[in-house]
């Protein structure tokens, strides 16, 4: 997995390569964990070449996601592939997160918010 960071529009997008999976969920664990102590007001995860996410994926995303909600900071992710998509319907969670098709609508959205 790599991770690549840019910043547009006010917003910090981290741009995901690889499979998320337990070997390397605690690396994206430690990235958003830095982010999360930064308090970054607005945070994207690109997913466009993210092949597989697993439990322990999902779980690192929660953990961001609540410890985000501590300080306002808004959350979002981007260009999910049907089988990532199809594991954060399955455990509801396209209900929690913001979930957006391409990253100019995410970045749209994120910045207005």
């Amino acid at each position: 997995m790599e991770i690549t960071e840019k910043s547009e529009k006010n917003v910090l997008v981290l741009a995901i390569q690889g499979e998320i999976d337990l070997h390397v969920s605690p690396s994206l664990r430690a990235a958003l964990k830095a982010k999360a102590q930064a308090k970054t007001p607005r945070l994207l995860l690109n997913f466009a070449e993210v092949g597989y996410i697993d439990s322990s994926g999902l779980a690192t995303l929660i953990e961001y996601y609540q410890s985000a909600r501590s300080f306002q900071g808004k959350f979002g992710l981007c260009c999910l592939n049907l089988s990532v998509r199809s594991s954060f319907e399955l455990v509801r969670l396209t209900e929690v997160f913001s979930i957006f098709s391409s990253e100019p609508e995410a970045l749209q959205a994120l910045a207005a918010s």
